[in-house]
């Protein structure tokens, strides 16, 4: 699944791909340098109390007429007028106040009030305008789902200005803009700050409510409220205690008593937890400050079991209402706090009440002002004066370097998912001879069934996008039941999906064509599986950033004039969630991260005619280190080993266009297919796979 890898949406962004700074080698916490820029087999059980609905009922959040949007417009904008409110514009983001990409229902408000539910956008509303910021994926979808009472703003486009610089241009000067604090980081407030100035607008921030759930009222879902699970050592390769030790050593390096962590995936990978607060992603509503001589975990308390909370106290981590973590944050202040925080992730209102405490601590404390002073090793010493050090979090970049019991789980994990898709396409392929009428809801529902049979099945990884035709343009597509297309055999379909699973998480993408396909199908399939091959070829040395391998699967593409709106490749979490950094393979050059051994990233490159047909080939990837016969420099090269193992449909595959290499490549790969996954099979789903994985002979070139 393609992750925004495009052009921002908005100059107020989410999470920047940072590399973090790490100030001494030790097992988890790597060391790099800093770039300051605007990842046995086990018996598995199934686990049958996580249930997953398919998409025919999960209930459409889309609005049904455009006159609802005008009725949520108006409502909102009737508050922009209130005593503590006085706003001229209100911003609202996709983001809940821990920067996830996916959210829980109730935190949905952009959604909400626009009516367009792709994963990625920015609504602006001022007193008589509406406008949404989204990327290339979901131009098409938000061309659908937006009434004509918003503008969309196709963010990347030539002309098309930031939101910043929109309300720049239709507000009169010394305007005030309103945003909930909670719901963007320091780094994007302050970015919105400071352009937004340039005209006298201010920046107001609106601690006590968030306007559009003053709008939403009663029928607003209840949050979450799932029992949290422990994560088995078996799985994480790494106990709590030692993660725990290694960050505070960390901690004590950069000259910091204290540190925020506020991701999502952060937190569960830390502490070896695991909910199902938010659809698709395994992670818990939850705050941890860490401090030299203990933690506190700041969560809904009725969400920990007994075997969570014994889980806990053998951490010696303390549990705390989720709602207190601004009252905890002016506590430290008060206690002479350095507090780490990573102002790319952790909100505006964490990051501004902290230095709001501060300040005030210092009024108090005026005449016991301290001088702050550098040691020998370039550490800051701390005399008992709270002050803050803005620093990328060190956790993101440890978590995405897999341990081998992480790397084992992603292995066994993906050989189940592609026995459950070699009987999905076994049956589908099926059902299309047989002439049976599918929605893609239907087949996206059954592809769900076959997958929650297998071991360790726990969720989808992201909403299955299954496109038929004209829909496989639109990057992102989510096919709804009372308007999604049939499943046409005479034209291409694109299927993308993934699975949670105990003890990993998948994502693929595969395209076939159930007829004859056009020569122009075949000829944009076979340039995309050659960028595919490309990649996965890669030999690169270290301290390489995954922007310098995008040309490679872009080349093929480009030499007829071709390419897509979207990046080639994002960090997976080993049982987290399917899009993860700091790594990333992309065309935008701003992100310096290096690709580390052991880091899962995607290769998914694709092309897409608007209105005609989608086309992406995507397998996941980890990174190893490779034996080269020289070692220029005396540095370590690396390469990629698959995860991923279900056929490449060849129909699709312009023979003509390949290589020999290529041609080798595509066989051993599907020697491969059948060596790791027929095991797993039987009967019609074996006999399927044995088709599939058969070798080219030369001799039908």
């Amino acid at each position: 699944m393609q992750r925004a890898l495009l052009a921002p949406t908005l100059s107020i962004s989410t999470r920047p791909p940072l590399l973090p700074s790490f100030s001494c080698p030790n097992p988890i916490f790597h060391k790099f340098k800093s770039h300051k820029l605007k990842p046995s087999f086990f018996a598995i059980r199934n686990c049958g109390s996580f249930k997953v609905k398919p998409s025919s009922e999960i209930r459409n959040t889309r609005a049904d007429s455009n006159s609802e949007p005008d009725l949520k417009l108006s409502a909102l904008r009737h508050l922009f007028s209130q005593s503590g409110v006085n706003i001229d514009a209100y911003v609202i983001p996709s983001q809940d106040a821990h920067q996830s990409e996916f959210i829980a229902e109730c935190y949905s408000r952009r959604a909400y009030i626009s009516g367009f539910t792709g994963s990625a956008g920015t609504a602006v509303v001022t007193k008589d305008k509406a406008a949404l910021w989204t990327d290339g994926r979901y131009f098409l979808q938000a061309e659908k789902q937006l009434s004509s009472n918003w503008i969309l703003m196709r963010a990347g486009n030539s002309g098309v200005p930031t939101t910043s610089e929109w309300l720049n241009d239709v507000l009169p000067p010394g305007g005030r803009v309103g945003i909930d604090p909670f719901l963007f980081t320091s780094d994007a407030a302050e970015e919105l700050k400071g352009v937004i100035s340039q005209k006298n607008h201010e920046l107001v921030y609106l601690y006590s409510t968030n306007l559009v759930d003053e709008v939403w009222k009663e029928s607003r879902p209840k949050p979450p409220n799932e029992p949290v699970r422990v994560h088995d050592l078996k799985y994480a390769g790494l106990d709590v205690a030692s993660k725990l030790s290694s960050l505070r050593s960390e901690l004590v390096n950069a000259g910091t008593s204290a540190i925020v962590i506020s991701m999502l995936d952060e937190v569960a990978w830390l502490l070896n937890l695991r909910g199902s607060d938010i659809p698709h992603s395994p992670v818990v509503y939850a705050y941890l400050i860490l401090e030299i001589n203990g933690a506190k975990l700041f969560i809904d308390d009725s969400k920990i079991t007994e075997e969570v909370s014994d889980h806990l106290k053998k951490a010696n981590i303390e549990i705390r209402p989720y709602s207190s973590i601004i009252s905890e944050i002016e506590s430290l202040a008060a206690q002479g706090a350095a507090l780490w925080l990573d102002t790319s992730s952790v909100n505006a209102a964490i990051v501004n009440a902290y230095e709001a405490a501060c300040s005030r601590y210092n009024q108090n404390h005026e005449n016991k002002r301290k001088t702050r002073t550098k040691g020998f090793n370039g550490s800051i010493e701390h005399l008992d004066v709270p002050f803050a050090v803005h620093k990328v979090s060190p956790v993101s970049l440890a978590k995405a370097i897999k341990n081998e019991a992480e790397l084992e789980g992603m292995q066994n994990c993906h050989l189940r998912d592609a026995a459950a898709l070699a009987q999905f396409w076994d049956w589908l392929e099926t059902e299309i001879t047989k002439n049976r009428i599918l929605t893609e809801v239907e087949v996206s529902d059954k592809l769900l069934e076959f997958r929650s049979k297998q071991a360790g099945f726990l969720d989808t990884s992201f909403e299955t996008i299954s496109a038929s035709g004209p829909n496989g343009a639109i990057i992102h597509y989510k096919p709804e039941p009372e308007s999604c297309s049939i499943v046409d055999a005479n034209k291409l379909f694109l299927l993308d999906s993934g699975a949670q699973y105990v003890d990993g998480t998948t994502d693929i993408t595969r395209t076939v064509h159930f007829g004859k396909p056009t020569a122009r199908e075949k000829e944009c399939f076979t340039r995309v599986l050659q960028g595919h091959i490309a990649l996965d070829q890669s030999i690169f040395p270290e301290n390489t950033p995954g922007f310098v391998l995008d040309a490679f699967a872009r080349s093929f593409l480009w030499k007829v004039g071709l390419d897509y709106r979207h990046g080639t490749g994002h960090g997976v979490g080993a049982a987290l969630n399917v899009h993860e950094g700091p790594q990333s393979i992309s065309h935008r050059y701003g992100n310096l991260t290096s690709l580390v051994n052991g880091m899962v990233v995607s290769n998914e490159p694709g092309y897409y005619e608007d209105h005609a047909f989608g086309i992406r080939i995507e397998n996941l990837l980890y990174v190893r280190n490779v034996e080269t016969p020289n070692r220029f420099g005396g540095i370590e090269y690396l390469g990629f080993e698959k995860l991923t193992y279900v056929p490449i449909q060849i129909k699709l595959v312009d023979l003509s266009l390949l290589s020999a290499a290529e041609i080798e490549w595509l066989n051993n790969y599907h020697s491969l297919v059948w060596e790791k996954v027929s095991p797993l099979l039987d009967d019609s789903a074996r006999q399927w796979l044995w088709n599939n994985t058969r070798p080219i002979i030369r001799e039908r070139i």
